[in-house]
């Protein structure tokens, strides 16, 4: 033992070296720290701050699209992404699974709901668990789901399946000035986030504008992340894309829109353009085309990338006559009774020969005539013989056909004006050869309609800041020219009115009742593949340049509509389908816009006197007698309930409802409006359900059958223009309008 002892003693030692020495470094490193504040060179402050603080992004919406009215047309709403859980991690609780556990029943499910096979969704499912995935998402069809079919698919209650929230862009009129307004494109960005992008119309010009800038904010937090309650907290909020506020009105756009569709469904043409505009101020109140898209989804986008008015520029046809003419005005050498020899036309000896679209003219007659029935000869002798080739090409330029018009939409091109030979210069002045744009002819188009003053043409009403609703930006209305007098402007409409009120005229069948309209048809050649024109009655642009009222217009529509398909007696009348975009559009944007009609009867106004309690037959009779319209609902003898009611003010020939006693029956609504069914509806106490515009063509409860309380009335109402559209074709079938089957 005593042997033993000196070794353990120095054992002892040495182990009480090693730990001194131990502490010693320790209590070293300690004040080291303690002095220093870091570790490693790295401040152990920040490391503690990176710890415990949390930092988040506060997310920016995109600006909404208005149209002028204040209507939203394009705006961000919520949407969600579909996330399966498959990390049994996640589960702590047995009974209360929060990672997928049975694929078939989630992929079946899921199948209901998101456009994805049951293989598909089962596939993405069992990889992502092969691959020992925390959590796996569905791609495209996965994103952007809205809120209703989130809710859907929270009632499953599938284990593991949950969503994160996100935003979408969302148009909620559908197919609506896609074109104009545009769409976004959600590109990931390299932290993972996503960016929306605009990638056409008024989203990609002024994407900076629309664009917010995302905010942040940090706190500090405990180990779990929650906010501590003396933690610093610092917030640097999120601006929000600023609004734009465009010209178009959607009441109008709808009223295009709706007539193109019909037009497509007719007559299935190639391709329509179509614009509305204001020329006292250049506003563009509608514009369309055909094919389009759903900006939401995309849908069709592939029929139809471009803006077909801003960035397609072709041969307009005679609706370019229009402005050979005003020049011609301008500068006094037009005489309406001066008489030309009309069928054909050499500019020079060595020029081919030119003709009238019906290749043999009418023989010796007016200028006048010759505007009416869109005579080509005609147009060659002013533009050569009248003003003079570099007069004319003068008026080109202050019409403003050499240079784009700088509207506020992506890629708009310019015209492209042939005037290098004589022939050249003479088909021109028709509208052949040289290829302009639509939204160009809406320029020009508005010096004839503002008495000289030539307008800008603008989709941009306003820019508004979302947040504080100052407006950042406002667009005024701008002359860029004035080519013509005032003088002239007025003689050029009266001029063009003719080409619809004369039966010469080739613009007959843009006559609009009670509004007087001055304009010029067109019918433009369609250049083929080998250099030569198309041939085929059908293979043309077939398009009107209008406005009304004449004398003081309030409104411009283009319309032109390519390679429509008219079989039989409709072959080559292309005015047909044009017609029946540009009548309906104007009449109801004026009716809209309350002008009011310049040929309207005065009707009588009267106060309706108490009826309750009279005779029925005398209160019929007495009615009648004032020029009004008695609907008796029941068979009793006296009157027991009036609509409208007693001291209204109404019109000679409005619709009185009178209640009796007695079982109530239908009357034949058709033909009514809607105002007069809904006096019936809330007289009778019936659930009114009401589709389309006009005048009553169908009601579900047939006339003299009972009226119950509380049953549902449902009718369809159609325009006078969709009703009479049939009848309207076949008598006109028999009748030409002039409109020629080659270039007019």
């Amino acid at each position: 033992m005593n042997k033993k002892q000196p070794y353990m003693n120095v054992g002892a030692a040495i182990l009480f070296g090693i730990f001194g020495l131990l502490f010693f470094v320790l209590i070293c490193r300690y004040f080291s720290i303690e002095i220093s504040g870091e570790v490693n060179g790295q401040p152990l402050a920040a490391k503690a701050q990176q710890k415990y603080n949390r930092e988040g992004t506060l997310q920016a919406n995109r600006g909404i699209i208005y149209d002028r009215n204040g209507v939203a047309v394009a705006e961000d709403t919520a949407a969600y992404t579909l996330i399966a859980i498959l990390d049994k991690k996640m589960t702590t609780n047995p009974k209360k699974p929060q990672h997928v556990q049975d694929l078939n029943k989630t992929a079946s499910e899921l199948s209901k709901y998101i456009k994805l096979d049951e293989s598909e969704i089962y596939k993405i499912l069992s990889n992502g668990k092969k691959n020992k995935r925390f959590q796996v998402e569905f791609g495209k069809e996965g994103r952007n789901i809205d809120f209703n079919t989130k809710k859907k698919i929270e009632s499953l209650k599938l284990p593991g399946i949950t969503f994160s929230r996100d935003s979408k862009r969302f148009y909620p009129n559908g197919i609506f000035a896609s074109h104009v307004v545009g769409y976004v494109d959600r590109t990931e960005q390299k932290d993972g986030t996503y960016k929306s992008v605009g990638k056409m119309g008024i989203e990609k010009t002024l994407n900076d504008q629309l664009t917010g800038k995302n905010g942040s904010i940090s706190y500090e937090s405990d180990l779990w992340g929650y906010i501590l309650p003396d933690g610093k907290e610092k917030i640097s909020a999120a601006h929000n894309g600023n609004d734009v506020y465009l010209t178009l009105d959607q009441k109008i756009q709808t009223f295009l829109e709706d007539a193109m569709d019909q037009v497509v469904k007719d007559y299935k043409p190639k391709k329509i353009i179509a614009i509305v505009a204001d020329p006292k101020t250049g506003d563009i109140l509608a514009m369309g085309q055909r094919p389009s898209f759903q900006p939401e989804t995309k849908e069709g986008i592939t029929d139809s990338w471009h803006n077909e008015a801003i960035e397609t520029s072709y041969e307009p046809g005679s609706t370019m006559k229009i402005f050979t003419l005003a020049a011609a005005v301008q500068e006094g050498v037009f005489n309406p009774n001066e008489k030309y020899q009309s069928g054909s036309y050499r500019v020079t000896e060595k020029s081919q020969t030119i003709h009238d679209h019906n290749y043999s003219g009418w023989g010796s007659i007016t200028y006048l005539e010759g505007v009416q029935r869109s005579s080509n000869v005609a147009f060659a002798k002013i533009a050569k013989e009248k003003l003079g080739f570099e007069k004319f090409r003068e008026y080109l330029t202050k019409f403003g056909f050499d240079k784009p018009t700088g509207i506020e939409l992506p890629n708009e091109t310019s015209g492209k004006i042939q005037y290098h030979y004589p022939i050249e210069k003479i088909t021109t002045a028709y509208g052949q050869g040289t290829a302009i744009t639509a939204i160009q002819q809406i320029q020009a188009a508005t010096a004839i309609a503002n008495d000289g003053k030539m307008l800008q043409p603008h989709v941009v009403k306003k820019i508004v800041d979302h947040d504080t609703g100052k407006t950042i930006e406002e667009t005024s209305p701008q002359v860029v020219s004035t080519p013509i007098s005032a003088d002239t402007a007025k003689e050029v409409r009266d001029i063009l009115e003719t080409v619809v009120t004369s039966p010469k005229g080739t613009g007959v069948r843009y006559k609009i009742d009670g509004y007087s309209v001055a304009g010029k048809t067109g019918t433009a050649n369609i250049p083929g593949k080998n250099g030569k024109y198309l041939s085929g009655v059908n293979n043309y642009v077939f398009s009107f340049l209008g406005m009304a009222p004449k004398d003081d217009p309030k409104l411009i529509v283009y319309v032109a509509v390519q390679q429509p398909k008219l079989k039989g007696a409709e072959a080559g009348q292309g005015a047909i389908p044009v017609s029946e975009i540009f009548n309906p559009v104007m009449k109801n944007s004026l009716n809209y816009l309350n002008i009011q009609p310049s040929k309207l009867e005065v009707a009588k106004i009267n106060k309706l006197p108490k009826l309750v309690g009279e005779s029925v037959e005398d209160t019929v009779n007495s009615l009648k007698a004032d020029g009004f319209e008695p609907v008796v609902l029941g068979n009793g003898k006296k009157v027991t309930g009036q609509l409208p009611k007693a001291g209204t003010t109404i019109l000679e020939g409005e619709r009185v409802i009178i209640k009796t006693a007695g079982e109530m029956t239908a009357p034949d609504m058709t033909g009514w409006s809607l105002r007069d069914v809904m006096k019936v509806a809330k007289m009778a106490n019936l659930k009114l359900n009401s589709k389309g515009q006009g005048f009553v063509t169908f009601q579900n409860i047939k006339p003299d059958e009972p009226l119950k309380s509380g049953d549902y009335l449902n009718i369809d109402l159609k325009t006078p223009e969709e009703q009479s559209k049939n009848t309207e074709n076949q008598n006109d079938n028999s009748q030409s309008d002039g409109e020629p089957t080659v270039q007019d």
